[in-house]
């Protein structure tokens, strides 16, 4: 773990839990693509740059999940760096507390305001500063989060953020985090149409051909939208639709699943009830679902 391969003339990345990219520029200068969950993250990186007696330019942040931006301010205070992050992304990376509250729909109590949740705060600047590195492309990425990017780098090889899934982590856990289905799914048809080098997803192998991956994630979620409209065929509550769930697919519940899982199916039922696929309705002051196709 935390093993450094290069990928190209200018660019390496560290294979880690979240895989943390590294372009080089020029000389002993680098910049990182995300930062790792937490301090002890950003620990293992500085050594790694160490090692190699390389300086910390600056952070280039995909999206503001707190296992990509978790090692920033630790590295921050040890480098000065900027970091960079724009948008949506750039408010929740200076107010981590964000996340949270966004996942639970309220101020989170204690047991979410962690740091797998909730990252250190750090200092942000956006795309279009003068001290963004040159030669780094920004590719818009939304649907896994707000305004998630991927980056390319001038040696052609693509960081691509949480938008894929490994087929190993959808076998085991079967629904991954999504904001917006429906800009997923076309996040997806526009990563199936890129040609580069290589492709590094944060949660995937790094591979040339992008597309087989790609489909996989895509199946995995028309096949998700069916297990719910199967669950939905009576009206049926939130908790009680993401109790099915859980079922169905032999997750266990806790408390971040609660959220992460929770959130994700919320926006399975608006994307669904946008399509006309699912209906909703108050009855006895209860919101229920059913499926509408």
């Amino acid at each position: 773990m935390y093993e450094l391969i290069q990928a190209g003339e200018q660019t390496y990345y560290i294979q880690c839990p979240a895989k943390i990219g590294i372009y080089r520029p020029r000389g002993q200068e680098v910049y990182l693509i995300d930062s790792g969950g937490d301090k002890d993250a950003g620990r293992r990186v500085k050594k790694i740059l160490d090692q190699n007696g390389w300086i910390l330019k600056g952070i280039l942040n995909t999206h503001s999940n707190a296992d990509h931006i978790g090692g920033n301010r630790y590295l921050q205070q040890q480098y000065r760096c900027r970091v960079f992050a724009e948008g949506i992304e750039g408010a929740f990376t200076r107010n981590p507390v964000l996340e949270p509250s966004f996942l639970y729909g309220g101020f989170p109590f204690q047991e979410l305001r962690h740091k797998f949740l909730m990252a250190a705060e750090s200092d942000v600047s956006g795309f279009g500063s003068s001290d963004f590195p040159e030669g780094i492309e920004v590719v818009p990425l939304p649907g896994h989060f707000f305004d998630m990017v991927g980056f390319r780098t001038p040696d052609d090889v693509v960081f691509l953020a949480d938008c894929l899934s490994s087929s190993a982590t959808l076998e085991k856990y079967q629904l991954s985090f999504i904001y917006d289905v429906a800009a997923y799914l076309k996040t997806l048809d526009m990563v199936r149409g890129m040609e580069a080098k290589l492709f590094i997803p944060s949660h995937a192998e790094a591979v040339e051909d992008i597309i087989p991956l790609a489909e996989i994630n895509q199946k995995k979620v028309y096949e998700i939208a069916e297990q719910i409209k199967t669950i939905c065929k009576d009206p049926l509550s939130f908790d009680v639709i993401l109790q099915k769930v859980f079922d169905v697919y032999g997750l266990t519940m806790s408390y971040e699943q609660y959220v992460l899982i929770g959130s994700t199916l919320r926006s399975y039922l608006a994307w669904m009830k946008d399509a006309g696929e699912m209906e909703s309705f108050f009855e006895g002051n209860m919101l229920l679902w059913r499926s509408g196709v």
